[in-house]
């Protein structure tokens, strides 16, 4: 900010350091990472609460950290509870 002169929004949009909450871009990344991690997936499902951590891990490597976390969870709660 200090050697450009730029305000944050316009630093942050330039840097692509915005944060995703479109609830459809992040439900895509929620299904492709159910797909593709069947065993935490089980885990899950079979009572180890903690493997929900790994799959939120997975979501925000994929959307490069700007997914909305408290989206990422709500997200992989309901799809993992079908």
């Amino acid at each position: 900010m200090w050697e450009f002169g730029k305000d944050a929004d316009t630093i942050v949009k330039e840097e692509g350091l915005v944060q995703i909450t479109d609830t459809g871009a992040i439900e895509e990344i929620v299904k492709q990472v159910i797909a593709n991690n069947p065993q935490p997936v089980a885990d899950f499902k079979s009572g180890n609460g903690k493997a929900i951590g790994f799959l939120v891990g997975q979501v925000m490597k994929e959307s490069k950290g700007r997914a909305n976390p408290g989206m990422v969870n709500q997200l992989l709660q309901k799809y993992l509870k079908d």
